[in-house]
């Protein structure tokens, strides 16, 4: 890949999304581009559709995986937290010791496998405090703030909002709302706008935030939509959402995509200018 700030014209740039421990394919994820962008979701705490797999699989068996899954998936939010708490019962040790450790070999992976260069944000499941470990020369993140890749000004809002699933990485609305804001402003600071926004969450849009194999709404951000609404960039480009019952949708001139997930679907979103 081109190294940063000798990017060609055309430029190419991938984006992906909810990775979730995929590092071989996100080894390929950068071929034939100038630059990747990562929108988080890098840990594959459970998989729903292999139990076998995910630091849950791992640490508890795929019945009990299984087990805590359908308690979620039905919506038993605090049967699946009181099935969780009798599973650690039984582990010796302090269970963020197990999980920190299991996180940090994923990171390892996952890291190693980024091309250089390499621009990503936080998703709610990942663990931000973490990441310094594993960062190298290759890797950007941004999350509140702007970068410009090939000529572009592109926006990054990490992380996810306060839900009732309680995943690593959420946040209150007026934290989020405020990263939203020095996005949009920092852009304007320097004369610019935002012709990119990433998060790694949708705006507030039904069509963009109820998932159809889920069967349920995942939150979306009002302060994104507002933003979207206001200042009118290009793109707005999110994950967090696996099967969205809109891949994408027009607010005005901006045109939202889903990237989709990519640990089923392992190919990038591709951008060409």
């Amino acid at each position: 890949m081109a190294q940063r700030g000798t990017y060609p014209e055309p430029m190419r740039v991938h984006v992906v999304s909810d990775v979730h421990g995929s590092a071989d394919a996100l080894k390929a994820a950068g071929d034939g581009a100038d630059a990747l962008v990562c929108l988080g979701d890098l840990v594959l705490f459970v998989d729903y559709d292999d139990h076998t797999g995910g630091i849950f699989g791992d640490l508890f068996g795929a019945e009990n995986a299984a087990r805590w899954v359908a308690l979620r998936t039905a919506g038993q939010m605090e049967g699946a937290r009181a099935y969780l708490h009798s599973l650690w019962a039984g582990v010796e040790g302090d269970p963020w010791t197990h999980i920190e450790a299991a996180v940090r070999q994923q990171y390892a992976q996952l890291f190693a496998a980024m091309p250089d260069p390499t621009y990503l944000t936080y998703g709610n499941v990942d663990l931000p405090a973490l990441w310094p470990e594993f960062l190298g020369s290759a890797h950007t993140v941004l999350d509140g703030q702007i970068a410009e890749i090939g000529g572009r000004i592109f926006g990054f809002v990490g992380g996810g909002l306060r839900s009732a699933y309680r995943t690593p990485f959420e946040i209150s609305d007026e934290e989020y709302a405020a990263k939203v804001d020095a996005v949009f402003s920092a852009a304007a600071a320097i004369g610019r706008r935002v012709e990119v926004f990433c998060a790694h969450i949708p705006p507030a849009v039904a069509e963009l935030t109820y998932d159809v194999v889920a069967r349920r709404f995942e939150r979306g951000s009002e302060q994104s939509l507002a933003a979207i609404r206001k200042h009118q960039p290009d793109l707005a480009l999110f994950g967090h959402v696996h099967s969205p019952l809109a891949a994408r949708l027009r607010i005005g001139r901006t045109e939202c995509i889903n990237v989709g997930h990519f640990r089923g679907q392992e190919r990038p979103l591709v951008l060409e200018w």
